[in-house]
């Protein structure tokens, strides 16, 4: 069996040209979403676990390098022990610390 060649990676310049448009929408969904809270009660972001992690991933997007792994660390449970039993039945997409003050500082 003859090895097969290796498809080199996409340039740059072939990445923003495959990807960016998705990205794009996507960015406009995030400040739509922020505007829609904003209106809603501004308040929420100081309160709510979620929006915080939000609004701290959404900031570690201008962070180089590691950006992905910095927002996968802010929206992950940090902690290690086994919790004695399950406290919800689905995931939540961040990590709530007023449970677990010494997880985050």
């Amino acid at each position: 069996m003859k090895p097969q060649p290796h498809k080199p990676p996409l340039s740059g310049t072939q990445i923003v040209d495959e990807y960016f448009i998705e990205n794009r929408t996507r960015l406009l969904e995030i400040a739509a979403f922020l505007d829609r809270v904003d209106r809603m009660d501004p308040t929420v972001r100081s309160r709510d676990f979620r929006m915080k992690a939000f609004i701290e991933a959404v900031n570690a997007l201008g962070a180089m390098p590691d950006r992905l792994l910095q927002i996968q660390m802010i929206l992950s449970d940090p902690t290690i022990d086994p919790l004695d039993r399950l406290d919800r039945k689905s995931a939540i997409g961040a990590f709530d610390p007023s449970g677990h003050p010494e997880a985050r500082s």
